[in-house]
C-alpha cells in the first residue's frame, strides 16, 4: 500500500472520535442471515439457478453502479470501458446483448442496441435483483441465450416523515450526493430519491501503449520507458431522481407508480493510444431518460391478477468535434437518436393445491429514430442519414409447476414471442429440483431450455452497415446442480451451490468489417458454451459483538467458435471468444464489531482475448488481473438522529489493468461518506 492509501486510513482514524463523541450506546448484535430451508422453497422457484443480491450489498455507498455490484458479488463477466462509461454484463461466455434486463417488470434492453449499460443504474436505486442463469430467465423474458437481470424497488415501509442524506467525495475531484425522502402511514408509501456524481476523472495511469525514449547528451537512444499519463476528455456529470407512490387498500388490492428520470453528461476518454492533444477536441455523450411504471396487484388467499403499464422516453447525443488547425472546433459526428416505448402487461396465478398455474402476456412497441446531421454531400448540402423504425414485441408465456411432495418438484414453461411480424418457434424449459438430504438441506435440480434472440434495430438498419438479412439467433441450454445450507439459529449459517452448464447457439450475430470500409452484422458462428459456476456464504457470530461474514463466487467458461470458417485465412474456429474470460471469481468478507465494520472485496478476470484467432500479437490479449477494495465504516446513534462514516479505498494495491483494449482504468484512489437520517 502506498503513501497516498496509508494517509487516507490514517485521516479516517482521527474523524471518527469526533463523531463518536455525544452518542447513545447503539445495539451491540446484528442478525445472522437465515438459513433456507428448501423443503418449503417457494413453488415459483422449482429448478431455477438464481443469485440474489443482498440488500447491504446494494445499498454499501452512494457511488456503486450496478456493474459495480455484479463485480464483486456474481460470477459475470462485467466489462467496463472505463470509469464512468459504458459498462456491460455477460452470461456465461455470451454477449452483452444476450442479457436481458427488467426494471419492475419492463424490459429496459435499449431496442438499439440490444443491450444496457450497468454503469448507469445507480444501485441505490434498487431495493431487489437477482441473477437468473441460462435456463431460468425463460420463466421471466425471452432473448436471453445468457440469462436476465431482474431489477425492482419496493414501498419504504416508512411511519411519518422521513429523510436520509449521504454526501461522498473522492479521488480525482469526485462528489457523490444521495438524498432521499419519505412518507407513509397504513395505505400510502411516498418515496423520492436523487442521486448527483459528478468528476473532472482526471486519474494518473501508466501508459503501456506508449515508450518515451531516453537520450543521452549525443542523443543516442540509452532506455526507454511507459510514461505516466492523465485520463484526459473524461468528465462526466450525471443526474437520477426517481418517484415512487404506493396506496395499498387494505383489502388486496395495491397500486404503484415508478418513475426514473436520467439527465448524464459524459465526456469519451481518450485512448491511450490518442496522441492527440485533449484541447483540440470534444467527444461527448449526452442522455436524457425517462422510465415509467404504473402497476396494479390483486392478492387473494390462492390467486393473483396484475396488471402494468409503462413507457420509455430516450434522447441521446453523441458529439464529435476537432479543430483541423485553424483554431476553431469542428463537428466530425452530430448523431441523435431519439427512443419511444410503450410497455404494456398482464399476469395472473393460481394455486391449486401441490399446483401452481402462471399466465402472462407483456408487450414493448418501439418507436426508434437514430441519424447523423452531419453528412455532408458533394454539393455541401447537408444530409440526415440514420433510420426511423417501429417494432412490435409480444411476448406470452403459460407455466405449470407441481410438487407431488415436499421433497420432489416439477416445472414447465411455455413461451413464444413475437418481433415484428416474425413469430418465433415455440420456447419450452422443464425444471426439476428435489431433496437428496433434509440433513443440510440437499437439493438437487437441472433444466433444459430452448431460446431465441432477434437483431436489434441497429443490427437490422443501421447505416452505414444494417443488415435486414440477418436470421435470428437459436439456443439450447442446460443445467444441473446441486446446493445446500446449513446452520444454527443466532449462531452461523452457510449455504452454497454448483452448477453445470452446457449451452449452444447457432447464427451468432457478430459486426465484421466490409471491402467498402465499414462493418456489417453477419450470422457468421456457431457457438459452444460449458462450464461450472460456484457459490457460498458464511456467515457466524463470533461473540455477542464481533461477528463475520464472507461469500464467494467461481465460473470457469470456455466460450468456443465451432462454426465453419469463413475463408481459408480464418483462425477463429475452435477458438475462446474475444472479451470472454475462461475464469471469473470473487470474494468479499465482512468482520463487524458493534458498530464498526470492516468490508474487503476482491474480483479476478483471467486472460481475454482481443481478436477471435486469439493471436497473441499486436494487443492480441488483455492480461489477467486482481481487484481489491476495503471499506471501514462506523455506525454513531445520536439522540436527534443516526449518522454513518465510511472510508473505502478502491484499487487497494494499486493494480495496472484494462478491461477493454486502450481503455486507461484508474489506480488506487479513495472515497469518503458521510451519512445522516434525522429521528423526527
Amino acid at each position: 500500500m502506498n503513501s497516498r492509501a496509508r494517509n487516507f486510513l490514517l485521516l479516517v482514524a482521527m474523524l471518527l472520535p469526533l463523531f463518536a463523541w455525544g452518542q447513545s450506546e447503539p445495539p451491540r448484535t446484528i442478525p445472522i442471515r437465515e438459513v433456507t430451508v428448501y423443503g418449503r422453497r417457494p413453488m415459483k422457484d422449482i429448478g431455477t439457478v438464481q443469485t440474489r443480491m443482498d440488500s447491504s450489498v446494494l445499498k454499501e455507498n452512494v457511488s456503486l453502479s450496478i456493474a459495480d455490484v455484479l463485480t464483486f458479488n456474481s460470477s459475470l463477466f462485467v466489462k467496463n470501458y472505463g470509469r464512468a462509461t459504458l459498462s456491460t454484463v455477460s452470461f456465461r461466455g455470451t454477449s452483452p446483448s444476450h442479457t436481458q434486463v427488467v426494471w419492475n417488470g419492463m424490459r429496459i434492453n435499449n431496442p438499439m442496441m440490444g443491450m444496457t449499460d450497468f454503469s448507469m443504474i445507480p444501485s441505490y436505486f434498487i431495493d431487489d435483483a437477482s441473477l437468473l442463469h441460462g435456463t431460468s430467465s425463460v420463466s421471466d423474458v425471452g432473448g436471453g441465450l445468457g440469462g436476465s437481470v431482474r431489477l425492482s424497488t419496493k414501498p419504504a415501509s416508512a411511519e411519518g416523515f422521513g429523510l436520509q442524506y449521504v454526501q461522498g467525495v473522492g479521488s480525482f475531484q469526485t462528489f457523490d450526493e444521495f438524498l432521499r425522502l419519505t412518507y407513509g402511514n397504513d395505505h400510502w408509501q411516498l418515496s423520492t430519491r436523487a442521486v448527483y456524481s459528478s468528476s473532472p476523472n482526471e486519474y494518473k495511469y501508466r501508459n503501456h501503449d506508449k515508450k518515451e525514449n531516453i537520450y543521452d547528451t549525443d542523443h543516442n537512444i540509452i532506455g526507454q520507458y511507459y510514461p505516466t499519463e492523465r485520463n484526459r476528455s473524461g468528465s462526466f456529470k450525471d443526474l437520477h431522481i426517481l418517484q415512487e407512490a404506493y396506496y395499498n387498500t387494505g383489502r388486496g388490492d395495491r397500486f404503484g407508480l415508478n418513475a426514473w428520470y436520467i439527465n448524464s453528461n459524459r465526456e469519451l476518454q481518450m485512448l491511450t493510444t490518442d496522441y492527440s492533444d485533449a484541447t483540440e477536441m470534444d467527444n461527448r455523450q449526452r442522455e436524457h431518460t425517462f422510465r415509467g411504471v404504473l402497476s396494479w396487484d390483486h392478492l387473494r388467499s390462492r390467486w393473483k391478477i396484475a396488471a402494468k403499464a409503462g413507457y420509455i422516453n430516450t434522447w441521446m447525443a453523441y458529439d464529435y468535434k476537432r479543430d483541423p488547425g485553424n483554431g476553431i472546433m469542428t463537428t466530425m459526428t452530430r448523431s441523435r437518436s431519439y427512443v419511444n416505448t410503450l410497455y404494456g402487461q398482464a399476469d395472473g396465478e393460481l394455486y391449486a393445491g401441490r399446483w401452481l398455474f402462471t399466465a402472462s402476456v407483456s408487450a414493448h412497441q418501439h418507436f426508434v429514430r437514430s441519424e447523423d446531421k452531419n453528412i455532408i454531400l458533394q454539393q455541401g448540402d447537408r444530409a440526415v442519414v440514420g433510420y426511423d423504425k417501429g417494432r412490435i414485441e409480444l411476448s406470452t408465456s403459460l407455466s405449470a409447476k407441481w410438487r407431488p411432495s415436499d421433497r420432489i418438484g416439477f416445472s414447465a414453461v411455455l413461451r413464444e414471442e413475437l418481433y415484428g411480424r416474425d413469430w418465433t418457434p415455440l420456447i419450452p424449459a422443464l425444471f426439476f429440483d428435489g431433496v437428496i438430504s433434509e440433513r443440510g438441506n440437499i437439493i438437487a435440480k437441472a433444466s433444459f431450455s430452448r431460446n431465441f434472440r432477434y437483431p436489434s434495430l441497429n443490427d437490422l438498419y443501421f447505416l452505414p452497415g444494417g443488415n435486414p438479412d440477418l436470421r435470428r439467433e437459436s439456443g439450447w441450454t442446460y443445467d444441473a446442480g446441486v446446493q445446500f445450507a446449513v446452520g444454527r439459529d443466532g449462531a452461523y449459517s452457510l449455504s452454497g451451490s454448483a452448477t453445470w452448464f452446457d449451452s449452444y447457439v447457432k447464427d451468432w450475430i457478430m459486426w465484421l468489417p466490409t471491402t467498402k470500409g465499414f462493418f456489417s452484422p453477419r450470422n457468421v458462428k456457431d457457438v459452444h458454451s460449458y462450464g461450472v459456476e460456484l457459490k457460498a456464504d458464511f456467515a457466524a457470530a463470533l461473540t455477542e459483538e464481533w461477528h463475520l461474514g464472507a461469500g464467494g463466487t467461481f465460473s470457469w467458461t470456455p466460450s468456443i467458435n465451432e462454426g465453419e470458417p469463413m475463408s481459408a485465412a480464418d483462425q477463429s474456429v475452435g477458438k475462446q471468444l474475444p472479451y470472454t474470460p475462461e475464469i471469473s471469481a470473487s470474494l468479499t468478507g465482512e468482520l463487524s464489531w458493534r458498530t464498526w465494520s470492516l468490508l474487503y472485496k476482491w474480483s479476478h478476470y483471467s486472460e481475454r482475448y482481443t481478436m477471435s484467432s486469439n493471436d497473441l500479437s499486436l494487443s492480441g490479449n488483455l492480461p489477467p488481473y486482481y481487484m481489491s477494495n476495503i471499506t471501514l465504516s462506523k455506525q454513531i446513534s445520536l439522540r436527534w438522529a443516526d449518522l454513518s462514516l465510511k472510508g473505502s479505498v478502491n484499487n487497494l494495491f494499486d493494480e495496472e489493468y484494462l478491461s477493454v483494449l486502450s481503455r486507461p482504468m484508474p489506480g488506487i484512489n479513495y472515497e469518503i461518506f458521510i451519512g445522516i437520517t434525522p429521528k423526527w
